[in-house]
Parts: C-alpha cells; sequence; structure tokens
C-alpha cells in the first residue's frame, strides 16, 4: 500500500526524541517520559528484555536502552540502507534486498531465533510474504498460489510494524486495509497456506482498515486500525476474536479514534493495550470492554513483561510504563 512516508517503516523498533512540554504536561502516570536525543519521527518499538529496548524511526535512526532509562545511538552511517546486526549495533549487514521496484516490505516478526516471516504490498495480486529459516541471513518467498488474492485497492499499513504478528511455534496473522473490506490472514504453517476472514472495521478507502493485530494465544486475539488521517472518526476501530482468527467481533475501543498499534501483555491471556493518534486504551477482558489510559498520541508499543513497555509517537516521542503490573488473572468470556 503508497502511504505517506513518514508511515512506510519496516523496522519493528523506532527513533526516539526530545519530547516538547506541551506533551509532557499531557503524559499520564501511566506513562513516564523518557530523553532519547532524537527529532525523528518514531514508528517502531522492540522490547526484548525488562530494561532492554531497541527503538527506530525517520532517517535510519536506531537508538538502544540497557537500563531502561538511558537510549544510546547504535545506528550505523549507512544504516539506512542496512537493516540487522548481530553485535548490539555495533556492526550493521543488509540482510535482503529486493529486486522488484514494484516491492516494498511493511513488517517482520519471528517465531524463533531461526524462523521469520516477512511481509510486503501486493504483487501479481498477492501480498508478497518471505520465509528465513536461518535467522535472517536468506529469504525466500511462498509458493507461489499459497495466499488467497488480494482485493483491489488492498494493502498492509506499516505505521507501526505490527501488521504482521507470530505466536507460538508456527502461526502468524497479518490485518489489511484500503479496499472494499479490512481483512486478517492467518497461517499455521509458517506461511505456507493462508486462510483469510473479513472483519467489521470498515476500510473503503486508502488511509482506512486495519493497521495492527496481537494475539495472546493461538486463540484469543485483537486487531485495531481506522483512518490515520482523522484523529477521531470511525463508530468501530478494533475487533476481537476468540477462534484464532477465523470470526472477528467488533471491539469499542476507548478512546475512540485511530489506533495504529495493539499488543498482549505477556503473562495474561486476557490483556491487551492498544494505542495510536487517539490515545491508550486497556482491555483485561479480551477486548470486550475497553478503558482509557490518557489522550497523548502515540505510534507504537511494546512491553517485554507486565511491568515494563514503552510507547513511542510523534516528534520524538518515547515513554516508559510507569504503572502497577497489568497482566491478570481474569480470561475472556465465551
Amino acid at each position: 500500500m503508497v502511504l505517506p512516508t513518514s508511515f512506510r517503516c519496516l523496522f519493528p523498533g523506532l527513533a526516539l526524541g526530545l519530547i516538547p512540554a506541551s506533551l509532557s504536561a499531557q503524559t499520564p502516570a501511566a506513562w513516564r517520559l523518557q530523553t532519547s536525543g532524537s527529532q525523528a519521527e518514531l514508528r517502531g518499538i522492540s522490547a526484548p528484555g525488562g530494561t532492554v529496548a531497541w527503538a527506530t524511526g525517520a532517517k535510519g535512526t536506531v537508538l538502544r536502552t540497557l537500563d531502561g532509562h538511558r537510549w544510546e545511538t547504535k545506528a550505523a552511517p549507512e544504516g539506512t540502507a542496512l537493516d540487522r546486526t548481530g553485535d548490539g549495533g555495533d556492526h550493521w549487514t543488509l540482510q535482503f534486498a529486493n529486486t522488484d521496484p514494484a516491492s516494498f516490505l511493511d513488517a517482520f516478526a519471528f517465531w524463533d531465533a531461526t524462523h521469520g516471516i516477512a511481509l510486503g504490498d501486493v504483487l501479481q495480486g498477492r501480498f508478497q510474504v518471505l520465509i528465513t529459516e536461518d535467522g535472517g541471513a536468506t529469504w525466500k518467498p511462498v509458493p507461489p498460489g499459497a495466499l488467497p488474492l488480494a482485493l483491489p485497492g488492498e494493502g498492509a499499513f506499516a505505521a507501526s510494524g505490527t501488521c504482521l504478528v507470530t505466536t507460538g511455534a508456527r502461526d502468524a496473522w497479518f490485518v489489511t486495509g484500503g479496499a472494499k473490506a479490512s481483512r486478517v490472514f492467518h497461517t499455521s504453517d509458517r506461511g505456507r497456506t493462508w486462510a483469510v476472514a473479513e472483519s467489521p472495521v470498515p476500510a473503503n478507502g486508502p488511509a482506512l482498515g486495519l493497521f495492527s493485530v496481537a494475539f495472546s494465544t493461538a486463540g484469543h486475539g485483537v486487531a485495531v486500525g481506522g483512518d490515520y488521517q482523522q484523529k477521531a472518526d470511525l463508530p468501530i476501530t478494533g475487533a476481537r476474536t476468540e477462534d484464532g482468527g477465523r470470526t472477528w467481533i467488533p471491539a469499542s475501543l476507548d478512546p475512540q479514534g485511530f489506533h495504529s498499534a495493539v499488543v498482549a501483555i505477556p503473562g495474561s491471556a486476557a490483556t491487551f493495550l492498544s494505542l495510536g493518534l487517539a490515545g491508550t486504551g486497556l482491555s483485561r477482558d479480551g477486548g470486550r470492554t475497553w478503558a482509557p489510559l490518557d489522550r497523548t498520541p502515540f505510534n507504537a508499543v511494546a512491553f517485554a513483561d507486565a511491568h515494563h513497555g514503552w510507547a513511542v509517537g510523534p516528534r520524538g516521542t518515547i515513554a516508559a510504563y510507569a504503572g502497577p503490573a497489568l497482566a491478570g488473572p481474569q480470561a475472556p468470556r465465551r
């Protein structure tokens, strides 16, 4: 899908920046602003450990924290062209390059350190899906015809790098928009075969549809989106599933409006946090009901565990979660 430059970010980490005073005044106790030293637009965040996180953004910006507070730049001078590091960001190497000028990769995710999947925009009527079995050193496309045909105008939004998600050892889902319906694609065999289901979130326009998806288990998931050109827009901007994505039910997100990222909180099958330009919302019952946490605009979110998480947003915003543990014992009702 063709998106504004600020929305086209493959790296699921992001860049961080100095925080304007106006945003600082709006941030509630649940989020604690941190200084990143960058003014880049932040679009991706990865949190592999309780105090370790990586953030990326515009112009090849890559930052890392090892203590959960102080951020350092880890991008190479050639960072706009290099995609992977194996030594904590000291050196970077190119792992994959598209040879088709019509190709654009939106997101990638890994099941484990060896097996991963990457998602690209539609080529020759179907979404481009690549698989790696060697930790990202090499990538190969899924078999021709493995995916259902794309709808006219359908694409994946690369806004936060979370339009694609993996769970367990073999399951993956990705979400779409821009066509007559928003849809969710699912594989249970690491990309060899795929099924697709429609969601109730409107998608009849190039800026509308699903932007992010998260699963707490192979059965329970939440997908979010809306219209990225409007802060408050559609009456339905979320959907939930209790059958692994075969069917999707409307989820009334709060705060209402555009949500660009959703995450399943580790340690709970029921707790999801969703955010976007509309602000941040929390569900403790699998997406059935939502409570607003704040109205600060963010782009992406990641949690290492129920206590440690980060959110990033416009103009270099980065914030650490500072509230009580989010995971709880409550499970979704069937």
